[in-house]
């Protein structure tokens, strides 16, 4: 029997595919090599097979794998234990699969923008991510398509995206750029993340509009998939109102609210999500904004790899935007979660996308 929510009672569930998708991951994405130490965090709500495979293969293609299993965190982005800390700045690529991602804490800056460790998150990945977003995808096809996005929308100025559930957020894009995280670990103390995901922040200030997340949010942890709309109103690129006609957007707005920091109200990022092993939420983040033809928006901390005004906030969270309508200085890119754009188009159908 095959399950649905991924985590499986049996070990021996798509051993093999997972097998595949551990050593494509340490030697094919993270590009480890032979006498490299590399550190592997987990917690109490991941997947420990996982865990297990990427050490094996880190072993098995001569790195010194060191795999740490701790209490899951009651919050995401806080630093973790200090033995945990002390293990990561040492490392020189690390593999991060707890549930309560370290990103943008005081540890995950020390090892990364200061050690230069070569990191990827995989916030709670399990059997079924692994396999659907790594093992089975055509990881170098995926970041071809991520390069073409990311010079097409570096030529934009204005950013409209729109849905048919209300969102109409409009932003200046400033001549930034875009960062295409969904790469290979090419680059000591640059942060790397899953395949199918471009990064960027049009002008801060320049962002209006309404923002409606209908498809997950994390954190807080007591979202995830959601069932009723989030709508966000921005002003100059700052949360004014929360509301919603479910309790999700109470809990939303309590959670933010909870940091007492000004900065958790401001846009920290659009991403656009194009894994072709993701074809609907699943309550984990990292495939939750990686849906095919989806968009994703980061709110709090703004990374500096991002490549806007960089800021600190106490914590940082992500919602999506299933189906968007992207409309690039008048030219309507993508139409209701499909590319109408002849070579994103072209990418889709040689990745096997349903639909192209």
């Amino acid at each position: 029997m095959e399950y649905n929510i991924g985590i499986e009672m049996r070990d021996e569930y798509k051993s093999f595919e997972v097998a595949k998708g551990a050593l494509k991951l340490v030697k094919e994405v993270m590009l480890v090599k032979p006498g490299e130490n590399v550190v592997i965090t987990y917690d109490s709500s991941t997947d420990r097979r996982v865990a297990e495979a990427a050490a094996n293969a880190a072993f098995t293609v001569g790195a010194m794998p060191t795999v740490i299993y701790y209490p899951t965190a009651k919050g995401s982005f806080v630093a973790p234990p200090a033995p945990v800390a002390g293990a990561i700045a040492q490392a020189d690529v690390w593999i991060e699969f707890t549930y309560a991602t370290t990103m943008h804490s005081d540890a995950y800056r020390q090892a990364v923008d200061v050690n230069g460790a070569r990191y990827i998150c995989l916030l709670g990945m399990d059997v079924e991510m692994l396999v659907n977003t790594i093992a089975n995808v055509d990881y170098d096809l995926v970041i071809e398509l991520g390069e073409y996005f990311k010079a097409r929308i570096e030529q934009a100025n204005e950013i409209i995206i729109q849905s048919k559930e209300g969102t109409n957020l409009k932003g200046s894009f400033g001549g930034r750029k875009v960062r295409h995280s969904g790469q290979k670990a090419t680059k000591k103390g640059y942060p790397v993340m899953l395949c199918g995901q471009t990064s960027w922040c049009p002008v801060e200030e320049t962002i209006e509009g309404t923002l409606v997340f209908d498809g997950a949010i994390f954190p807080p942890t007591e979202l995830g998939i959601i069932k009723h709309p989030v709508c966000l109103e921005f002003k100059a690129g700052r949360i004014v109102d929360v509301t919603g006609d479910g309790p999700e957007a109470q809990i939303f707005k309590n959670w933010l609210d909870s940091f007492h920091d000004p900065n958790m109200y401001r846009l920290a990022h659009y991403s656009q999500g194009f894994n072709p092993g993701v074809t609907k939420p699943t309550g984990r983040i990292v495939e939750d904004e990686r849906v095919f033809g989806c968009m994703e928006f980061g709110i709090g901390s703004q990374g500096v790899t991002v490549g806007g005004a960089y800021w600190h906030a106490a914590a940082h969270t992500d919602g999506t935007v299933l189906h968007p309508t992207m409309i690039l200085d008048g030219e309507v890119f993508e139409q209701d979660g499909v590319y109408l754009n002849a070579i994103a188009r072209e990418f889709a159908r040689k990745l096997g996308v349903a639909g192209y």
